[in-house]
């Protein structure tokens, strides 16, 4: 089973524009920040007339305009100003009002990279356990529909596991009912890892699937350098006749345990290229070929 292409929307230019083609898709999940440049302000009109398309926006990072606010209203020092990175409650609850207010409507809140913070696991616990507060008032007042976490390093460095994330939701929620609904993590040819583990039903995207959870997996070209890093003998031993982003994508979207594969795709080209691609998935027995080679070296 293939993943099914979310719009990732960082570093895309055109939003609005390459919204509407993925929208034109039907259901679709649509993944964005404030951090992300006018991307909240171009989504809105597109969302708006799109109601089923899903979308997750992010709190944590922010943008030196947003972080400028934040300190004239009192919620962050200067100092902390200038991190452009903060899981303070009243900051979270800030900027999540803010981000609904540009976006109209949410279903996602991703926790974005909580590793960030640099802070021993305890206290990073403790930290996550209070920003899932506050977004487990959002969710209970219906006005988004969960949260997450998206994180780069997190899983990788052992910082949380999924079962901590799910422990830490319970307590923030005061019962085993809540609102933790997914994660996000890095999956690509540089970002193996996580495919090597789900191969043999392990590591996060597994635990996340068999706790109901859905996955997402960002950044599958790593920015867009991968393409132009890839070899002609890999790009052809992964999918014949393919080309390097599509085989890219292709090892991405082909992971098991993966729900949503995000492409940050600026044209109508490249997302029709990239749904003509995970069309087809590797097998279990090629991909696990292909995490073979790069193990190889």
């Amino acid at each position: 089973m293939t993943a099914s292409l979310g719009l990732g929307t960082y570093r895309v230019r055109g939003v609005e524009q390459a919204a509407r083609t993925a929208c034109a898709d039907g259901s679709v999940w649509i993944d964005t920040a404030p951090n992300y440049f006018d991307a909240h302000q171009a989504l809105r009109p597109v969302i708006s007339g799109h109601l089923r398309a899903r979308v997750a926006t992010k709190t944590g990072f922010f943008s030196r305009a947003e972080g400028g606010v934040a300190v004239r209203a009192g919620l962050l020092t200067s100092e902390q100003g200038a991190i452009g990175h903060s899981l303070d409650q009243a900051f979270v609850r800030w900027q999540t009002e803010r981000s609904l207010a540009s976006l109209g409507r949410i279903d996602l809140v991703f926790v974005h990279n909580p590793e960030r913070a640099h802070l021993d696991p305890s206290d990073l616990h403790m930290r996550l356990r209070e920003v899932f507060a506050v977004l487990e008032e959002f969710a209970a007042a219906g006005r988004i529909w969960g949260y997450g976490v998206a994180t780069w390093s997190g899983f990788l460095r052992e910082v949380f596991t999924v079962s901590e994330l799910l422990c830490l939701a319970r307590e923030a929620a005061g019962s085993g009912e809540h609102h933790l609904r997914a994660v996000q993590q890095p999956v690509s040819l540089v970002m193996a890892r996580p495919i090597a583990l789900a191969l043999a039903g392990q590591g996060p995207l597994a635990q996340a699937r068999a706790a109901g959870l859905i996955t997402f997996g960002s950044s599958p070209l790593h920015g867009g350098e991968l393409p132009t890093l890839v070899t002609p003998e890999l790009v052809e031993f992964i999918r014949p006749g393919a080309s390097p982003a599509g085989a890219c994508l292709l090892v991405a979207a082909s992971c098991p345990s993966l729900d949503v594969v995000l492409l940050s795709a600026s044209s109508p080209r490249h997302w029709s290229a990239a749904q003509d691609v995970i069309a087809s998935p590797l097998t279990p027995g090629h991909l696990r070929k292909v995490t073979d080679v790069l193990a190889q070296g």
